[in-house]
């Protein structure tokens, strides 16, 4: 591991948790702008948790992948270099995190959201993956992640499966 100095490293973890709570308040924001009465009447699965649950497990999971990318940046030097690719997909994976509160909450594509939620799933396992090399301390904070994300994806698929179809246009 190249060394960086403790104050370049600590600015380091700043950057990537201001980076990442950023992300996590404009999906944040889409949230709240279209959680009403929308939200709570659509249907849900069975294993759908209760609303309070979501809020305290997205701020600890994003705690844990900035502190996933902050290692594998550290462990780079504190340059990118070889850890491009790795932090690339990080910050894929957070770009797709963020379009799924869009696209559920704020535009209510349920159908596209369900997409996006699969791809964000291959997203996450695939930076775990790209985290290895540079830290497994990283690799394994991505998993409870990739897990949510699974469990996310399986409700955002099912409320997709359950909506009513659409009613037909009238011709003319």
């Amino acid at each position: 591991m190249a060394g960086i100095g403790s104050r370049r490293s600590l600015i380091g973890l700043a950057a990537f948790l201001g980076v990442t709570f950023v992300g996590m308040l404009i999906g944040g924001l889409a949230t709240s702008l279209g959680i009403g009465e929308w939200y709570q009447t659509l249907p849900k699965p069975f294993w759908t948790p209760p609303d309070w649950v979501f809020s305290p497990v997205w701020t600890v999971l994003y705690v844990m992948m900035a502190v996933a990318a902050w290692l594998v940046w550290r462990n780079a030097g504190g340059r990118v270099g070889n850890a491009r690719l790795a932090l690339t997909l990080f910050f894929v994976q957070l770009a797709v995190n963020v379009l799924w509160s869009v696209l559920f909450f704020g535009l209510r594509q349920v159908g596209w959201a369900a997409v996006d939620t699969l791809l964000l799933l291959l997203l996450v396992l695939a930076t775990a993956r790209a985290f290895l090399p540079h830290s497994r301390t990283a690799a394994l904070l991505m998993l409870p992640y990739a897990v949510w994300v699974g469990y996310a994806a399986s409700l955002t698929v099912a409320i997709w499966l359950m909506l009513p179809p659409e009613a037909p246009v009238p011709a003319g």
